[in-house]
Order: structure tokens, then C-alpha cells, then sequence
């Protein structure tokens, strides 16, 4: 066990990549409003409500295992936890700044990866906090979709 310093640290990982994320975004640029989308995107006001619930429960999740895992462990998920929000935070910019689709659904895609890799490391530690990562998992699996539809479609 350790102190709650490793939750603050999992709350502050997640809400840097929440700010730069949404920092990134530009649903209202003249490129996204000229996107085709397809029937299945999500209305508008969808995102944030969904992101909000996520990155609380990836920055719980990811302070209850850190905080429950031994050092082996919490080496592993430390570092697993950071790459995921890397990829996490890498997709907005790849998408709304870049202008490039067909690579934010590769990167999408290798999130997804990196988020069912994290939810196994969590169910090793507390199933709770594996539990709470689920819904990310199954989110970035429809991103990757989603993704791959616009650029399919443009």
C-alpha cells in the first residue's frame, strides 16, 4: 500500500489529458461540420457527458489500483496508465488539429488495445476498479468505429 499521493497523481494524469483533449477539439471548425458522418454518430452533447463519466472513473480506477497494488504491480500499471493516456490525449489532436482521420482510427485502435491491457492489469489488483475501466474500453472501441467510418466516408 501506498499513500494517497498515487491517487492524486492517477486524478492528475487524467485530467491533463482531459483538458488537452478538449483544448484539441474543435467540433465547430469548418473542416468537422463538412465531415460525411455516418447515421450511428452520436448526437453532439453526447461526448461530453460520456467523457466526463469516463475520466472519472479512469482517474478512480486508476488511483485505486496504484494505491492497492504492490510495487511490482504498480510499476507495471504506472506505466501502462501513462502510455494510455498518452494515446488517450494523442487521438484529439490527430483528429481535429491534423486533419487526419485514417490515422487517429489507427491510433484509436491502439488505444483500445492499450485500454483492455489496462483493464486486465486493474482486474489483477480490484476488480471494482477493473469494472469502472470497462466502459472506457467498450468507449474507445466504438471511437475506433466511429473513426474509421468518417474516414472510410471522406
Amino acid at each position: 500500500m501506498t499513500t494517497s499521493s498515487d491517487r492524486v497523481s492517477a486524478a492528475a494524469l487524467a485530467i491533463g489529458s482531459a483538458v488537452v483533449g478538449g483544448l484539441a477539439t474543435d467540433p465547430g471548425s469548418r473542416w468537422f461540420r463538412r465531415l460525411d458522418k455516418p447515421a450511428f454518430y452520436p448526437p453532439p452533447q453526447a461526448f461530453g457527458i460520456v467523457w466526463s463519466a469516463l475520466y472519472t472513473g479512469i482517474a478512480w480506477a486508476g488511483g485505486e489500483v496504484l494505491s492497492r497494488a504492490d510495487a511490482q504491480q504498480r510499476h507495471d500499471f504506472a506505466r501502462a496508465y501513462a502510455v494510455n493516456l498518452g494515446l488517450n490525449t494523442a487521438w484529439t489532436p490527430l483528429f481535429f488539429r491534423a486533419h487526419r482521420p485514417w490515422l487517429a482510427t489507427l491510433e484509436s485502435a491502439a488505444l483500445t488495445v492499450s485500454t483492455v491491457d489496462l483493464v486486465r492489469r486493474a482486474d489483477r489488483v480490484s476488480r471494482p476498479a477493473a469494472a469502472a475501466l470497462v466502459p472506457y474500453a467498450a468507449w474507445t472501441a466504438f471511437a475506433t468505429v466511429l473513426s474509421g467510418a468518417i474516414a472510410r466516408r471522406n
